[in-house]
């Protein structure tokens, strides 16, 4: 348990999904937890599994679909170096130059945590982000996953200063 919080629940999942409103176009769905910020609620992230649409195989062409969850909303696609990225999924088939289908790759972040962890992000605003975005497809590419996680009360002090640092780095 992190210094400054008390769980106020069990561990408890999430379930999530976002769909691209056309090919190959960055989309976002909002998930709304339902925190009371007058009661300093805020939801630790024990782990994230991401389950991304598998991209289209077309003959000569690179196509790919990325997805991330975030806890803060964004504009476009954001790598693990953000902050507030929490986890991020590639799959991708590499085809330029070839007659058939290519070769898949997946690259993906950790979907449980290891055992050295204790928690992998806290939540202090009452939602967060899951987005998709294709590349070079000619489908409607999706995401869905589970989030991993329990309900906590933050300290005065702790609380200030979590949604402080989430809102600013947005």
């Amino acid at each position: 348990m992190p210094a400054g919080l008390k769980q106020t629940s069990s561990v408890v999942s999430i379930g999530f999904s976002v769909t691209e409103a056309a090919p190959n176009t960055f989309a976002q769905n909002q998930i709304d937890l339902n925190l009371s910020p007058l009661d300093r609620e805020v939801f630790v992230v024990l782990a994230v599994n991401l389950d991304g649409s598998a991209p289209d195989a077309i003959a000569g062409v690179n196509t790919a679909v990325r997805g991330a969850f975030t806890t803060t909303s964004k504009t476009a696609m954001p790598s693990l170096a953000d902050s507030n990225c929490l986890s991020r999924l590639t799959n991708q088939i590499s085809a330029a130059g070839f007659v058939d289908g290519g070769v898949g790759f997946t690259s993906q972040a950790l979907e449980t945590p290891p055992s050295t962890l204790e928690y992998v992000g806290i939540i202090a605003t009452n939602d967060f982000f899951v987005s998709v975005q294709g590349s070079g497809n000619t489908s409607l590419m999706g995401l869905s996953g589970k989030c991993y996680g329990y309900r906590a009360v933050a300290s005065a002090d702790i609380f200030a200063a979590l949604v402080q640092s989430e809102v600013l780095s947005a």
